[in-house]
């Protein structure tokens, strides 16, 4: 870690103290310490009143009022040590795209992001009269942006357009891509939008809906699934679990029985061949060796020499061309109509 970043390191936690310090009554700094987490757990407005002897509504007024004040006071130049934390978090932000998660923020001014020291990035970025806060709810993660580019309400409408081209485009893509058909000049820009937003994800280089497997696999089929994509044809089951292993997935210890049995349950995957499966959306349909001779010579509606019915059997079956043969001999539903030819028996 540089010097500087060291130094902001060891004055985070004296800035929040010091404004803390502007603070005359203690009640309010309880609050205002306590509402954010700056050095515990983040209470709930219930929690502060029970400890305060006063209503939780009270509690949201006076938090609102404080907070208001020391952004008036940062306005002013007044608040301690509050303009430095501002030029350095907006140095963060020129280099990231405008715009970043107070996690990512926390990550690069300290060697330890825990979750107190990201409450303190929160709120000091709160009171920077420079910086425009998006508070965390369901659709959004707690981040901070460059005011003179974009306020809350316009960060918001910025993400909310991106997420629209992206159910237009329909299937997860690069951030370039995204940015070209969003119109959106900015490729950087647009990557920082959506990583503030809850409802979008990212896998392998592309982005999509946090509903989409393909960037949000949330379980050991998904995982299957995104790992069979990418890679194209067919696997064996040995093959996807050690894909699974060496892949960026969040949680990626898993046992190649347990592989094995996904594959098994879901019908998103066909067996093509001992221990092989594909995908059914290529193609595959689920059956016997047997099945697909069955399929093929009734959509031929003719008998086929055997090089042929071996030929088509192959387009849908990792298999060796003795055990299609053996089928088309050993088989009832099959006979034999000429030499090497063979038709479905009545």
């Amino acid at each position: 870690m540089t010097q500087s970043t060291q130094e902001a390191l060891l004055t985070t936690d004296k800035l929040v103290n010091d404004v803390l310090a502007t603070i005359d009554r203690e009640r309010e700094r309880e609050i205002v310490s306590r509402r954010f987490g700056l050095f515990d757990r983040r209470e709930t407005l219930e929690q502060i009143g029970e400890m305060l002897g006063i209503t939780r509504e009270r509690v949201r007024q006076l938090e609102k009022s404080v907070v208001t004040r020391l952004r008036q006071s940062a306005e002013q130049g007044k608040l301690p040590h509050i303009a430095d934390f501002q030029t350095r978090v907006l140095e963060l932000l020129h280099a990231s795209g405008e715009v970043a998660r107070v996690s990512e923020l926390a990550a690069k001014l300290s060697d330890q992001p825990n979750r107190e020291e990201q409450a303190r990035v929160a709120f000091l970025s709160q009171l920077s009269p420079e910086l425009a806060v998006v508070s965390e709810d369901d659709n959004f993660f707690y981040s901070v942006g460059v005011m003179s580019l974009h306020d809350e309400k316009a960060l918001k409408t910025q993400v909310a357009q991106l997420i629209e081209t992206i159910k237009q485009i329909g299937e997860p893509k690069t951030i370039e891509q995204i940015s070209k058909a969003g119109g959106i000049d900015n490729a950087e820009r647009a990557r920082a939008l959506a990583s503030t937003s809850k409802q979008l994800a990212t896998l392998n280089g592309r982005w999509g809906l946090v509903k989409w497997p393909m960037v949000n696999p949330k379980n050991i089929r998904d995982k299957i699934y995104v790992i069979l994509k990418e890679h194209g044809k067919h696997m064996h089951f040995n093959e996807i679990a050690e894909a699974i292993k060496g892949s960026d997935f969040k949680r990626k210890d898993v046992t190649t029985q347990a592989i094995h049995n996904e594959l098994i349950k879901d019908k998103r995957f066909v067996l093509i061949g001992r221990g092989i499966y594909a995908l059914k959306e290529w193609g595959y349909e689920k059956g016997t060796v047997a099945d697909i001779i069955t399929d093929v010579l009734k959509q031929a509606n003719e008998p086929l020499h055997r090089d042929e019915i071996v030929k088509r059997v192959l387009k849908s079956r990792f298999v060796k061309e003795t055990t299609i043969l053996l089928n088309l001999q050993g088989k009832p539903q099959f006979k034999r109509v000429a030499k090497a030819t063979y038709a479905l028996a009545e």
